[in-house]
């Protein structure tokens, strides 16, 4: 299946980072996306492939497979705590190095909070000071997010805010956008015609999470379904693949087979 502007559409899924090579060749994958360490700690990023970072960049390039890169979900730039905010800035800016290392397109991280006793502005100008601090050979991709009063990137008016602060940093053309369907839904917005709205705010996509999710509309909750499985809206997550204009992957239940269905459904098959 084609996109609605007749580009092909190039799809793929999470993988373990032992081997996304083969993850990707299992689920008739041409995109995978991959951890560089525990994602719910603050291990520092290392190679799990098998001859490090050189042999996965050369190995992929081979097979035509596009690797992106998932920073752990603890980092929070925003931050107004000195204790999570330049942790996460000092393990950022480690995992972006070590993923243009492995000729990766691009890392993606969540877009963070602030507490509710905190000035939303001053966390988006902490977004603003990292990334004018943060060295970045591969495009950042902020990740849009389920749920909380006080995400930096859960909805629209916050996204227009997050890009306003960007926009003034030094770097700002290497920081993109990546839209995740499961977390939109949460959030409460309707998939038709997102991506436009999205492009509007930021000028971009750069990539897709294409996940159902397992909660109802504006729940706040972030619980991946297979596709056609959960409660997203199926005519809107095909608008968001088909009019995104970017690479698409899945992070979704189950074994190699469960996911090459969720792609097979993303081409119409």
């Amino acid at each position: 299946m084609s996109a609605k502007d007749g580009r092909t559409l190039i799809l793929g899924s999470h993988v373990d980072a032992a081997d996304p090579i083969a993850g990707a060749r299992d689920r008739g994958a041409q995109v995978v996306q991959f951890c560089l360490s525990d994602p719910q700690s603050w291990t520092p990023p290392a190679v799990e492939y098998a001859g490090g970072a050189d042999a996965l960049r050369a190995d992929a390039a081979a097979a035509g497979v596009g690797l992106y890169v998932h920073a752990p979900y603890v980092i929070n730039v925003a931050s107004l705590n000195n204790r999570i905010r330049i942790p996460s800035r000092k393990l950022l800016q480690q995992t972006v190095s070590l993923a243009a290392a492995c000729g990766a397109r691009g890392v993606i991280v969540h877009g963070g909070h602030v507490t509710a006793n905190d000035d939303p502005a001053t966390g988006y100008d902490n977004w603003r000071k990292a990334i004018d601090g943060l060295d970045l050979p591969v495009p950042l991709l902020i990740e849009n997010t389920a749920g909380g009063q006080h995400a930096m990137a859960r909805f629209l008016e916050s996204i227009v805010m997050l890009w306003d602060a960007i926009s003034a940093a030094d770097g700002a053309d290497q920081v993109g956008l990546c839209l995740d369907t499961c977390h939109a839904h949460a959030a409460g917005l309707e998939l038709v015609g997102l991506t436009g709205r999205l492009r509007a705010i930021t000028g971009r996509i750069d990539l897709v999470h294409a996940n159902d999710s397992r909660d109802a509309f504006g729940s706040g909750a972030d619980r991946h379904a297979n596709l056609g499985q959960g409660l997203a809206d199926p005519a809107g997550l095909h608008d968001v693949v088909d009019t995104a204009g970017c690479p698409a992957l899945v992070e979704t239940p189950g074994d190699p087979e469960a996911q090459a269905a969720d792609i097979a459904w993303l081409r119409g098959a």
